[in-house]
């Protein structure tokens, strides 16, 4: 068993009541008795996740579904374990369906989690969604500084041009200005037409 799975199999422990069946779901081989917990009615939550996370991992997408629900969970565990079961998976819909997430004004609380996994992707979906997300963050009161952070942080790595404006306009949040200094170092040097305009 990987530290990873470990981590998460001992995490359920608590919540599953010490059932018998956490086990057999972390040490099965049989990728179809996981892909069974998914679709069988009546099954609890932490078998669904220890399910979807071990199918993530091997590459199999009858996870997709089940981890993009639990990427928007109010758990900020279980979005972090399904955040990283979604980046092995490698199915093309996760970034489209992590934009969807991270730019859903009514989830934004949730956002976190979502707006990590566009950052590690470096998918074209990212840029776009981390950019909206991060404008929407700009107001005065906002109290999700931590998912502004994590757009800002996103941003600086992804060293998409686009970025500018907005991380520029960061530079006016304290909480955000160390962070948005490093992210716009990173962002390609602006070149200057002909006519002396920068583009």
């Amino acid at each position: 068993m990987d530290e990873e799975l470990r981590s998460v199999t001992e995490r359920l422990r608590v919540e599953s009541g010490v059932s018998p069946l956490l086990d057999r779901l972390a040490a099965t081989g049989d990728i179809d008795e996981l892909a069974a917990v998914l679709t069988e009615p009546g099954q609890p939550l932490w078998a669904r996740e220890l399910a979807a996370y071990r199918l993530g991992v091997a590459g199999d997408r009858r996870a997709f579904e089940a981890l993009v629900l639990l990427l928007n969970h109010r758990d900020p565990a279980r979005c972090a374990t399904a955040a990283h079961a979604l980046a092995a998976l490698g199915d093309p819909r996760t970034a489209r369906a992590a934009a969807a997430l991270a730019t859903n004004e009514l989830r934004v609380a949730y956002a976190l989690h979502p707006v990590r996994l566009l950052a590690a992707l470096r998918a074209p979906e990212s840029a776009p969604a981390l950019i909206t997300t991060l404008e929407r963050r700009l107001g005065p009161r906002d109290p999700y500084r931590v998912v502004a952070l994590a757009c800002v942080e996103g941003l600086g790595g992804l060293g998409d041009a686009r970025a500018r404006p907005v991380l520029t306009a960061a530079l006016a949040h304290p909480a955000l200005a160390e962070a948005a200094v490093r992210a716009l170092a990173r962002l390609p040097e602006q070149r200057e037409s002909p006519s002396g305009v920068r583009d």
